[in-house]
Order: structure tokens, then C-alpha cells, then sequence
């Protein structure tokens, strides 16, 4: 059976949710998604660097990823494509120590016919050795040895170098053609 990676935030987990939740409470003010699609950039970057800086370390706190909104139709999706693949979850939740629980609860909550066996902590994804991996980032992709699968987010609008997908609609339509 091939084997698919999947990445977590910006792929089946919404991170922008949570920054705009905990922006507008600090601030008041509401930035909606759909401008970070307009820059072209990460939440954090929106505001450039100091600023920025300052709005990225929310990623520090306890309980920043606890319980974000789940990517439309991933679970549906990731359902059926671990009836014909094996599915792991990867993330670089090193980075973010306070993450790990955050993430494992999580995935605990939304993804039960997962075994946590599946889940795979990493500070680096170039180590991954499935068939697939689906991921925002491109740096992750670009050190990925089987076939990566770029997920349509704000900051890799111009990325041309692979294959992108928009939604979760869009990766079982892909995955369905693989196994024919």
C-alpha cells in the first residue's frame, strides 16, 4: 500500500483562524483571511517584521493549536484515502514546543481512525520517506524524495514548481486518478 504524508497547519488544520482570533482580541481589530490571499503572505508577515514578529510568537503560546477549525472536507477525505493508502500526519511541531500536546490532542479529537502510531513530531520533513507528501510549505517539498503536493495557502501563490491542490476536493480527485 503507498504511503501519504500529510502536513498539519494550512492543510487540514486552519492556524490563520486562531492568529486572527487572538489578533483582533489583542488589538480590536479584524483582518479577514481573504487579504492574506490578496499579499500573498503569512499572517504575521502582514505586518512586517517587528510587528510581525511580535504576532508570530502567539505559535509559542499553550494552546495556540488546541482546538483550530479543521480545513473543509479533510476529514471526509482523509477518511477515504486511508482506505486505499497509509496515512501518516507530519509536522515540524518542534519549533513550537508548547505544540506538541496541542497537535496530538487534536489529532486525537478529529482524525480517531488514525493510530497515533501514524503521527510523525519532526523538526525537518526531508527525512520523510512515503510515496506522497502534501504540505504548504515549499522548502518541505523541495527536500521531499517522492512526490510532493503543494496545498493552495496565502503565502505560495506563486509558487509554479509543483503540483497544487486548492482543497480537499481536489486531493481526492487526485488520489482517485493515482489509483487507477
Amino acid at each position: 500500500m503507498k504511503q501519504i504524508a500529510i502536513d498539519m497547519d494550512e492543510v487540514i488544520a486552519r492556524p490563520n483562524d486562531r492568529f486572527i482570533e487572538w489578533y483582533a482580541r489583542d488589538t480590536g481589530i479584524k483582518i479577514r483571511e481573504e487579504v492574506l490571499f490578496q499579499e500573498g503572505k503569512k499572517f504575521y508577515q502582514y505586518f512586517g517584521e517587528e510587528k510581525g514578529g511580535a504576532i508570530r510568537g502567539y505559535l509559542h503560546h499553550k494552546g495556540f493549536f488546541k482546538d483550530l477549525p479543521l480545513m473543509a472536507d479533510c476529514q471526509k477525505v482523509i477518511r477515504w484515502l486511508d482506505q486505499h493508502y497509509e496515512i501518516f500526519f507530519v509536522t515540524a511541531a518542534m519549533e513550537f514546543r508548547n505544540s506538541m500536546e496541542d497537535k496530538y490532542d487534536w489529532l486525537q479529537a478529529y482524525f480517531p481512525f488514525i493510530s497515533w502510531r501514524q503521527y510523525v513530531f519532526c523538526g525537518r520533513k526531508d527525512m520523510i520517506a512515503t510515496d506522497y507528501l502534501i504540505d504548504d510549505h515549499v522548502s518541505n517539498l523541495t527536500s521531499f524524495r517522492g512526490k510532493g503536493i503543494l496545498f493552495h495557502a496565502p503565502h505560495n501563490l506563486e509558487d509554479t514548481t509543483f503540483m497544487r491542490v486548492k482543497n480537499w476536493k481536489e486531493v481526492r480527485s487526485f488520489f482517485e486518478k493515482e489509483l487507477k
